[in-house]
């Protein structure tokens, strides 16, 4: 479903059928594109275990975020919960809202983690991140009596009740300071732990959580991999804001597809790093291309290029690419089919 469109990628189905090979003609193969797309039902549960199956074995740090964007009167707006892989999330579950005010409301968000719960068991999640969005009592007991540990960034109009219940206004805390700690306080009735800090642009950040709170800045830094995937999922990646599928129903089923696309180009990314080509590291201390984009570029490269020696090299990587999935497979048990 991810084609090359010149030095572009491309998930409009008239893309796609251009580059599928058939004797029938563009437009008959692009209606029967269309048609899975309408017909066909995928078991989203089955497709979460597969998308977990990327991932590496142990526990996994969970983000939860939003991302939209208009075509014409239709807004597209997914809530979506990722799995931490190096910089990058790889999707496990996501949910297309239908409310025209874009936020998602505390029991999109609980049903959502539910269903992820239930594919990879409470046992396996180490935590779970949101941005400022991502509050409301519901919610944030809904994590607590589930006993798993979470990490929320809070709107700055918010106020902090302290333990001897005197409530403030974040400026007023900072008034005096640029970053301070407060363990055992209520914001929004509940418990937990903040972390209060000045930014340059004259904004705060103000975090809650279940963790110390010294220790939240560095924990919610792991939300942007999130923010990585979905410049991945569009132009930075597939282009998928470029789709002018209108219907919530199709969108998802499009979004099965861009996921996986992305999960392997991460993995492939992974085995050209270790095993063909270490990235480089700048600098500033990151790689000067993530596992996605090396992935991505592998794939592309390996589309164009026919020369013998990019061949075998390519053969190679997918021999091994798919008996990692075959050793996956078996590990996975839980695994009977790949969708429903």
């Amino acid at each position: 479903m991810i084609v090359e469109n010149g030095a572009a990628r491309a998930v409009q189905f008239q893309e796609v059928a251009l580059h599928i090979p058939s004797t029938a003609k563009v437009e008959s193969v692009e209606r029967t594109i269309q048609s899975f797309f309408k017909d066909y039902e995928f078991d989203y549960q089955q497709v979460c275990v597969l998308l977990i199956l990327f991932l590496r074995r142990g526990k996994i740090s969970l983000s939860i975020d939003r991302t939209e964007w208009d075509f014409g009167s239709y807004q597209c707006n997914i809530l979506m919960i990722v799995a931490k892989n190096d910089s990058i999330g790889i999707p496990l579950y996501w949910d297309l809202l239908d409310n025209k005010s874009g936020n998602s409301n505390c029991e999109n968000r609980i049903n959502l983690l539910q269903k992820v719960i239930e594919a990879v068991g409470k046992e396996r999640i180490k935590m779970i991140i949101g941005d400022r969005e991502f509050i409301g009592l519901s919610w944030i007991e809904y994590l607590k009596g589930n006993n798993i540990p979470y990490c929320m960034r809070v709107p700055k109009s918010h106020l902090i009740t302290l333990k001897n219940g005197d409530c403030y206004s974040i400026s007023e805390l900072l008034s005096t300071s640029s970053e301070r700690y407060f363990q055992d306080c209520m914001v929004d009735g509940v418990w937990g732990n903040c972390l209060l800090k000045r930014l340059p642009n004259d904004d705060y950040l103000f975090l809650i959580g279940s963790f110390p709170a010294k220790e939240l800045g560095r924990i919610y830094r792991k939300r942007w991999c999130i923010e990585t995937l979905f410049q991945a999922f569009k132009g930075r990646g597939f282009d998928l804001e470029s789709t002018h599928l209108k219907c919530s129903k199709k969108l998802s089923k499009l979004l099965v597809f861009v996921s996986i696309a992305v999960a392997i180009c991460v993995k492939l990314g992974e085995h050209h790093h270790k095993k063909v080509q270490i990235i480089k590291t700048k600098k500033h201390g990151y790689k000067a291309n993530s596992f996605f984009r090396q992935g991505l570029t592998v794939v592309r490269r390996g589309l164009k290029n026919t020369t013998p020696a990019f061949v075998k090299l390519w053969s190679d990587c997918i021999a091994t690419f798919i008996r990692w999935i075959d050793i996956q497979f078996t590990y996975n048990q839980r695994l009977e089919k790949m969708f429903g």
